[in-house]
């Protein structure tokens, strides 16, 4: 009597040296097919601006007729050509690929507006704004651009030591007033919105939604408030050496940085074990570290 052999399916191993770059070209998808559905379907039906390069391609299709998606590559070409010689060529790799993909999902959701019938110009600036928000916080959040201003932007910090928030506030100023002279100061006060909202979210996905606190502690238990720390927070702690100002007693003061949920749970414990700690709670803006992922860039 023959027994049939049950073989088991096969995983599907993905090398360690492609794992990185196939979740990358899926980040680059799903953020770009999210900010195309918002230019098609909320920005660019209203008549709105974006910023950066986007912004600008978008422009020039409304003076011209150009295809925006075309418009856009062809504006980027000179940029990551200085970008690829002057910064991360990994970088410009993966954000040239980024490049393509928008300008290539902008195309292919052209008209998707049409489907869209809400009739409000506030709202669809909002929802427009959002997803655009959402698919660049996406981008960011993974290290990834989609070229031009933020190639620009950074070439400036590295060769002039300028901010890259003020580089992109100065170039997305000058795009808003040319819209406002050749489009009209309505349509211009609507692109503010959109973009103010936009970099909201963008903050919000980047940095994440869960903000970080650091908590310094002063207590007559160091010890044992550290050691709950440790066991019902899992969450490290250090110990710095303070000496009080007005009668000189040295102490070990308590360091740790927790999540936003946690901090009623540190609070409870410090109650039960000394309630007359001293403390002082802060947000932070990015943490990297161990028990901590790192985030953009």
């Amino acid at each position: 009597m023959l027994l049939a052999k049950k073989v088991s399916p096969r995983k599907i191993i993905v090398p360690n040296g492609l794992a990185e770059p196939i979740r990358n070209l899926i980040v680059i998808f799903i953020g770009n097919l999210i900010c195309a559905i918002g230019f098609n379907g909320f920005i660019i039906p209203n008549k709105l601006i974006s910023g950066g390069v986007t912004g600008t391609g978008i422009m020039i299709h409304y003076l011209i007729g150009l295809p925006t998606g075309l418009i856009i590559f062809l504006i980027n070409i000179p940029i990551f050509i200085l970008g690829a010689r002057i910064i991360d060529r990994k970088f410009a790799i993966y954000s040239f690929i980024s490049m393509m993909t928008i300008s290539s999902l902008i195309e292919i959701t052209h008209g998707i507006g049409h489907f869209i019938q809400i009739n409000d110009l506030l709202i669809e600036t909002i929802i427009g704004g959002a997803l655009n928000g959402i698919g660049m916080g996406i981008l960011f959040r993974n290290r990834v651009s989609q070229g031009g201003m933020d190639i620009i932007a950074a070439i400036f910090k590295k060769k002039f030591n300028m901010e890259i928030g003020a580089v992109l506030l100065s170039v997305n100023g000058t795009i808003i007033c040319l819209s406002s002279i050749l489009f009209g100061m309505r349509l211009a006060m609507y692109t503010l919105i959109s973009l103010f909202i936009c970099y909201q979210i963008v903050d919000k996905i980047q940095l994440g939604l869960d903000t970080k606190k650091t908590v310094i502690i002063v207590s007559n238990k160091p010890q044992q408030l550290a050691d709950e720390i440790m066991q019902k927070l899992s969450r490290g702690v250090t110990f710095l050496n303070g000496e009080g100002g007005y009668n000189k007693d040295t102490k070990k003061i308590i360091y740790c940085t927790v999540t936003s949920t946690q901090v009623g749970k540190i609070k409870s414990l410090i109650d039960e074990i000394d309630p007359d700690a001293f403390i002082t709670i802060n947000s932070v803006q990015e943490v990297k570290g161990r028990g901590f992922k790192s985030i953009g860039f």
